[in-house]
Order: structure tokens, then sequence, then C-alpha cells
């Protein structure tokens, strides 16, 4: 039996997250929308693509949740975007109240699912579907250190003229400017960076990765980033569907890990069918813990505006 995905919201984010996980064969895709005809004129075009593809699942649109019951993932991406001017915390208020009805329909329907939260503030936003959802810690999960590592990848390939993929690196932390891009474990092939990119430069580079979703949206102008985001929550589903014991950047709930307890926060953890099957600890350096600090403090700032 195919495995079920369903995506809710069916803007950018959610209509490339489903085209991502069906070209990937992950499984059967349900694209969710409360507005009328977007998810199934979606679903449809992207199902045709399936002969040129050269992928069999199914792809449909629905504005019902009955037709996401079973699912073994569910992707929220459903929420505004941002535009230039906006912080991400400014999508707050707006945003608890649609992935609140979200992660209460998704849990009704797929009560055994692993729920990926993308919608922003991430570690606001995830914090509320698990809140809502009652779903234990390892269910419940939110996108970012994917997203965010694969910009500082990008960064640092492009400064030393490398493939993206030989480049090992990783942003822990906040979802947001206090995000901690991890300058002493970034490596090149196991080279670290620091012996190849002087340090004002990896400065700039650690800079340009926290402000990385700002800089596409002044870019856009009437939105945010897609692409990437999209691809990020399907490449933690995947590891989820089939298993595969990833060890991924996410936005977990920590209960003592790292020194933190009761809320989210970027860390890295092995992803399996059941979720986020274990954090992965090390020790961090004094700036880093305080760094980890701050991340802390900003998102219980994010986590008492929710009100839950």
């Amino acid at each position: 039996m195919r495995k079920k995905i369903t995506i809710i919201g069916a803007g950018n984010v959610g209509a490339t997250a489903a085209h991502w996980a069906a070209s990937r064969g992950l499984g059967d895709v349900v694209l969710l929308d409360v507005v009328e005809g977007i998810p199934q004129g979606k679903a449809l075009d992207l199902l045709q693509a399936g002969p040129v593809d050269e992928f069999s699942n199914l792809v449909t649109g629905s504005n019902d949740y009955k037709d996401s019951a079973g699912s073994d993932v569910v992707i929220i991406t459903a929420g505004l975007a941002r535009k230039p001017g906006m912080s991400r915390d400014d999508l707050l208020a707006k945003n608890v109240a649609i992935v609140k009805s979200c992660a209460e329909q998704g849990a009704k329907h797929s009560p055994d699912c692993v729920m990926i939260v993308v919608t922003n503030p991430i570690d606001a936003m995830v914090y509320t579907a698990f809140k809502v959802s009652g779903f234990p810690r390892q269910r419940v999960i939110g996108m970012a250190g994917v997203l965010d590592s694969a910009r500082y990848r990008t960064f640092l390939a492009m400064e030393l003229g490398i493939a993206p993929r030989d480049v090992n690196a990783m942003v822990m932390g906040i979802h947001g400017d206090n995000m901690i891009p991890l300058v002493r474990l970034a490596n090149v092939s196991g080279i670290p960076v620091n012996e190849l990119i002087h340090e004002d430069r990896l400065a700039e580079i650690v800079k340009r990765t926290q402000q990385g979703g700002i800089e596409i949206v002044n870019h856009l102008k009437t939105g945010s980033a897609f692409y990437t985001p999209g691809l990020a929550a399907v490449e933690m589903a995947e590891a989820v569907l089939k298993d595969s014991k990833r060890l991924l950047p996410c936005a977990a709930y920590l209960e003592g890990e790292f020194g933190f307890s009761g809320c989210f926060l970027g860390v890295p953890v092995v992803l399996g069918a059941s979720g986020v099957e274990r954090i992965v600890e090390f020790t961090l350096t004094g700036e880093e813990r305080e760094a980890m600090r701050i991340s802390e403090e900003a998102v219980r700032g994010q986590m008492a505006a929710t009100g839950l």
C-alpha cells in the first residue's frame, strides 16, 4: 500500500512541496486548501506531469479534510507570507489561528501521522501545532534547519567555487535573525571552512544566511521563498516515510537537551518512521550556548504571544 502525504495550504510553498513529493514518488499526495478550485487545479496540473516525469502516484486537490484521512505525513504550509518590511514575528497573530485550525483537523483525520510545520514564524507555529494536536513531541516537527542549512551551504559553496553537495554545514536555533550558522563545524569534505575562508568573509556569509529569507522577500516584493522551503519539508517527510534515519536539523521540542526545556529550537535530530527518533547532542562552546540562549528567549516570546 502506498504512503499518503497531505499538504495543507495550496499556495506557493504547498504546491511546490506537492511537486517535489510527487516527483520523488513518495506516495499519494493530497493538496488541501480552503479556497475552492485552487488545490483541485494545481493537483490536476501536477498529476498530468506523471507521464513526463515518470511518477505514478496520485495527486488530488480538495477543500475537505476528510480526503486527508489516514495520512502518514501531514505538512502544514497554510498561512500568510512575508512581504518587504515584515518580520516573521509580524505574521504570528494571523497565522496562529490558521495553524491551529490546520493542526486540529489534521490530527483529527490522521491521528497517527507525523506533522511537519512550515508556516512562519516556524518555532511558534510548530509549538501551536504541538499544543493543539495533542501529539507526542516526536511527531510534531518544525521545518527550518534544513532550509537555513541549505542556504548556508549554498553561500559557502559559492564563495569557494565548489559543488554545494560537498559542503557540510548546519544551522541551529530559532528560524529568524538569531539563527546560528555553526562555523566551527562547517567543512568541505572534512576540511574546516575556517581554514579556507577568511574570518571576516565567513562573518559576512553567516549574516547573509541569517537574512536569507528577507533577501528573497525583497526581490519578490509580493511573497517569500517557496522552492527550497517546499523541498526542505519534503526532505523531512521522505526520511519519515522511508524510515531512513536521516540526521537533519529540525525544530524539535526540547526536554533538557542542550540544557533547554519546554520549547522548540532547531537542533540535529534523527528522523525515521516515528518522527524524531532522537535528538543528537554535542558539546557547545560558550559562544554557541549563549547564541542558543538568545534563540530560546526569542522563541519563548513567540510562544507567549500564541496564547496557548
